[in-house]
């Protein structure tokens, strides 16, 4: 089995949204997480979706679903103060409903350019060898900060750098087990899963995905969001 764990606790401090989080900002009427949740409601090989989402939004979520026929998603569930708890809410939520052999996919709500053939790829992978993280080759070049006067540390080779993105897939019963210990330890500073899986032990393996699936987390990110819908739909409408 196959699940999706789309994580959307953020409320958007970049985006400088005071009153909407920046999941459900609106673009040509649609909330940006619905654009997200598309990409694995209409993916053949997902079999359920679990949505970590702010508590206050819970219900205007469950509407989001109905309204736009999101029909995978098996339970919404309270998200956490961090990224890493509001993933281990929604860990908790499908452990109640799947094998610790289940692959789940995790994945920023605010991702919503991740295209088909990354899950497929993400979902092999797994299968294959037990985790997939997907990245993209680094095109800028990459400075280490000395911490002296703001010089220049040394100059990473950017041909040996990849970028994470999403999604981060896991086996059920690996990813859960290493949040447990990760609460055992009082640990509660992870940047991702990945990071996580590799602190206790795990072995990582990669996928390349698109540069294009961007996390939207500031204007210019929702701006280029803007750009990249207009240009698909105008190639379709001008057979480009």
């Amino acid at each position: 089995m196959n699940v999706a764990l789309i994580f959307a606790g953020g409320t958007g401090t970049r985006m400088n949204t005071k009153a909407v989080p920046k999941q459900f900002l609106m673009l040509y009427g649609k909330p940006l997480i619905i654009y997200t949740l598309e990409k694995f409601e209409n993916h053949p090989e997902i079999d359920g979706i679990v949505i970590s989402c702010l508590d206050a939004w819970i219900p205007q979520m469950k509407k989001y679903c109905e309204k736009y026929e999101i029909t995978k998603v098996r339970s919404i569930v309270p998200g956490g103060s961090t990224g890493q708890e509001s993933i281990y809410h929604g860990l908790k939520s499908i452990s109640s409903m799947y094998s610790d052999d289940a692959v789940v996919l995790i994945h920023d709500g605010v991702r919503p350019l991740v295209d088909p053939d990354t899950i497929t790829s993400a979902i092999e992978k797994t299968n294959e060898k037990g985790n997939a993280v997907t990245v993209t080759p680094a095109i800028e070049t990459i400075f280490l900060d000395n911490e002296a006067d703001g010089e220049v540390g040394r100059i990473i080779d950017r041909k040996k750098c990849l970028m994470a993105r999403a999604p981060q897939c896991f086996k059920l019963g690996e990813i859960m087990e290493a949040h447990q210990k990760a609460i055992s330890e009082n640990r509660n500073d992870f940047i991702d899963s990945a990071s996580m899986m590799k602190e206790y032990g795990h072995k990582l393996f990669t996928i390349e995905g698109k540069a294009e699936n961007i996390k939207i987390t500031t204007p210019i990110d929702f701006y280029l969001f803007r750009a990249i819908i207009d240009a698909r739909e105008n190639s379709q409408i001008f057979g480009l």
